[in-house]
């Protein structure tokens, strides 16, 4: 995995792991979502962010913003359609306390 140098603002995920019903974990394939992935999925996907302003309230560049975007959608539709669990990141890969500003 590739080290950021550019701190940014993640939200922190309840739970660790989601996964298909009736099916155990150590059977399955997993994804994993890092914080930054989770948290541009918030912005674009649950609060219809644009992703310059959401890229403002992480740190980071537009550019970067969309690439996390692009991966972690494309993460997610591979767990759906292809029966595979959803890991959550437990650490943040440079700040653990940043805030999420909303």
């Amino acid at each position: 995995m590739v080290q950021r140098k550019i701190k940014r603002c993640c939200i922190d995920v309840n739970e660790y792991v989601f996964k298909p019903v009736a099916i155990p974990f150590k059977e399955l394939e997993a994804q994993l979502l890092t914080k930054e992935e989770v948290t541009v999925l918030y912005y674009a996907d649950y609060f219809g962010l644009k992703q310059v302003e959401a890229a403002k309230k992480m740190g980071i560049s537009q550019s970067s913003y969309s690439r996390d975007l692009r991966i972690a959608r494309k993460k997610i539709a591979t767990a759906l359609f292809e029966n595979q669990a959803i890991k959550f990141d437990s650490e943040p890969e440079l700040d653990k306390k940043k805030e999420v500003i909303l």
